[in-house]
């Protein structure tokens, strides 16, 4: 990885999911701050309007705003937002999900099925539907790239993690296939980051006890990420990168084909 140039995403349209969260909005504000359009998702519009004023407010390029609750989306919505998207832009360069639901913790047989259902909608479809409404318009582009937010306990699933692991180990094999889908296609790029504990909500909901001030501020991953979005090269696609190696300067990347 190399570290990232000023206004390195100037005149980029970024879609970030997830956007008002612990690990959306610094990426939000830091995309921004590199020059890039940033289209900010999330579900309360409160929150998103907040962030956009900020972004504003910082003389950033100004924001484009998406309230979409992915617990209720459905094929249409997608549709829609992509629809809106080619309307003003013409095209979309990035795609970074980082939108996610926690859902209860503990034996399979204590969870609810109903639950489940709403940890898939929001961890796995939404992305996959978001994805590949969205894909004529990163065709477009002349580098597009689509970034996922995996976590480690979809990777190595454990007791009691239900459907918050599986729907991450889904969403990794989807970045897999998605990777291998575009190995060949010169203007599309497709990465995963591994975020590790960080100082973010969700963090606090599954480690409640834990000491949020030694873990690492979301901020600090903005240039892993902008890196990923608008430096990479389309031989490095298809990276899989453990931010916490990264951030300890040791060897981050494995290959999300391996």
């Amino acid at each position: 990885m190399t570290s990232a140039s000023p206004r390195l995403l100037a005149d980029r349209v970024v879609l970030v999911t997830g956007a008002t969260g612990g690990l959306g909005a610094p990426l939000a504000r830091g995309f921004a701050a590199e020059g890039a359009t940033v289209v900010l998702h999330a579900r309360v519009v409160a929150k998103l309007e907040a962030l956009y004023d900020e972004i504003v407010a910082a003389g950033h390029p100004e924001p484009v705003i998406l309230p979409l609750d992915f617990a209720r989306a459905e094929a249409s919505d997608f549709a829609n937002v992509a629809s809106a998207l080619e309307s003003q832009f013409k095209r979309l360069d990035a795609i970074v999900h980082t939108a996610a639901m926690l859902g209860s913790l503990g034996p399979i047989e204590h969870q609810s099925f109903d639950g489940w259902l709403n940890l898939l909608r929001v961890n796995l479809a939404a992305p996959m539907g978001l994805t590949r409404a969205l894909m004529p318009l990163l065709v477009r582009a002349p580098d597009a790239c689509v970034v996922f937010t995996l976590d480690d306990r979809g990777l190595e699933p454990r007791a009691y993690w239900g459907g918050y692991a599986v729907t991450k180990a889904g969403l990794a094999a989807l970045s897999r296939e998605l990777a291998d889908e575009w190995e060949n296609r010169a203007n599309l790029r497709v990465n995963a980051v591994i975020p590790g504990p960080i100082r973010s909500p969700l963090r606090g909901q599954s480690h409640p006890a834990e000491d949020r001030l030694a873990l690492p501020d979301p901020a600090r991953l903005v240039e892993l990420y902008v890196d990923l979005v608008g430096h990479q090269r389309k031989a490095d696609s298809g990276a899989l990168v453990d931010a916490r190696a990264w951030l300890a300067g040791a060897p981050a990347t494995s290959s999300l084909l391996e």
